[in-house]
C-alpha cells in the first residue's frame, strides 16, 4: 500500500488540477494552433510516437523529482503525479483538437489517436510546469534529500531541469517549415554567428543578467565552473533541438549539413529553456546548494 507524505483535501487538488491546466495551455497552445503537429500526428511512425511518450514520461519523473510541487514526495508519488499529468494533457489535447475541428468521430482512429499523443506530450510538461510553478510557494518543502543532499549530486538535477526547459521551448519551434528554410538559406558564417550568439546569449542569462534564482542554482565560484555551466547548457540545448527535429521527421532522408543547419538554428531558442527557462522552472526555496 503507497503511503503519501502529503494529504490533500479536495479544493487543494482542484487547485492543482486548475494550475496544471492553465500552464499546459500556456506552454503548447502555439503546437496545439500548428499545422505541421496535426500532420505529425497522422502521418509519424507509431514507433516513434511511443517513444516520444516514453521520453516524455521520462522528462515529467525527472523535473517532478527535482522541481515539483512537492520536493518531499516519495518515488511513488512522483510516479503517480507524472501520471495524471499525462492524463490531462490527453484530455486538454483530445478537448482542444476537438473544439478547433482538427478530429472528428469521421476520421480514421488511427489519425485522431496519433493527433491526440502528439500534441499531449507538450500539454503534460506545461501542466506539470503550471502545477508547480503558478502556485503560492513551496510550503516548506525541502526535497526528496531534504537538506542532507550534497552539493556533490545537484549538477544532475540542474541538467535535468535544464533538458526539461529547453525541450519545452524547441518542441514549440521545430515542427515548423520556418527551421529548415532558415537552415536552407544561413551560409556556414552565419550558421557560426547563430552558434555564437546562442552561447553568448545563454551565458549572459546565467551569469551576467541577475535572473531569479541565478545566484543559487549557478555556480560562478571560478572560471571553470562559469564556463562548464554555459558549455553543458549549449550541449543541452542541441541534444534537445535533435531530438525535437528528429520525432518530428525534420532529419528524415536529409544530408548531415543540413542535419546540422538545423539543429543550430533551433538550438538558439532551445538554450533560451535551457537557461532562463531552467532559472525559471526552479521552485523558490529547493535547495539550499550552488550548482552549475
Amino acid at each position: 500500500m503507497i503511503r503519501f507524505s502529503h494529504h490533500r483535501s479536495t479544493a487543494e487538488s482542484l487547485q492543482e488540477y486548475g494550475r496544471g491546466i492553465a500552464g499546459g495551455l500556456m506552454f503548447s497552445i502555439p503546437l496545439l494552433y500548428t499545422m505541421e503537429v496535426w500532420w505529425a500526428g497522422f502521418m509519424l511512425h507509431p514507433g516513434r510516437i511511443l517513444i516520444y511518450a516514453i521520453a516524455t514520461f521520462a522528462l515529467l519523473l525527472l523535473y517532478n523529482r527535482f522541481a515539483g510541487l512537492r520536493r518531499d514526495a516519495t518515488l511513488a508519488e512522483v510516479v503517480i503525479d507524472s501520471v495524471e499529468e499525462m492524463g490531462i494533457g490527453l484530455v486538454l489535447s483530445a478537448l482542444i483538437l476537438w473544439l478547433t475541428g482538427r478530429i472528428g468521430w469521421e476520421m480514421d482512429g488511427r489519425e485522431v489517436l496519433g493527433k491526440i499523443v502528439v500534441e499531449a506530450m507538450t500539454v503534460a510538461i506545461g501542466v506539470s510546469v503550471g502545477t508547480s510553478q503558478l502556485g503560492t510557494g513551496d510550503d516548506g518543502d525541502e526535497g526528496l534529500s531534504g537538506e542532507e543532499e550534497e552539493d556533490a549530486s545537484a549538477y544532475f538535477p540542474q541538467l535535468s531541469l535544464a533538458l526539461c526547459g529547453a525541450v519545452l521551448f524547441a518542441a514549440n519551434v521545430a515542427p515548423t517549415d520556418e527551421i529548415s528554410v532558415i537552415a536552407v538559406e544561413s551560409t556556414p558564417g552565419k550558421l557560426l554567428l547563430i552558434s555564437l550568439f546562442s552561447i553568448l546569449l545563454g551565458s549572459l542569462i546565467l551569469q551576467f543578467s541577475g535572473f531569479r534564482g541565478a545566484g543559487r542554482y549557478v555556480a560562478r565560484d571560478t572560471a571553470l565552473l562559469a564556463v562548464r555551466g554555459i558549455v553543458t547548457t549549449y550541449a543541452v540545448a542541441l541534444v534537445a533541438s535533435v531530438g525535437s527535429l528528429w520525432f518530428f521527421g525534420k532529419l528524415d532522408g536529409e544530408p548531415f549539413s543540413q542535419c546540422l543547419a538545423q539543429t543550430i538554428v533551433l538550438a538558439l531558442p532551445a538554450v533560451l529553456g535551457a537557461s532562463a527557462g531552467r532559472l525559471l522552472l526552479q521552485g523558490t526555496d529547493h535547495s539550499k546548494s550552488e550548482t552549475s
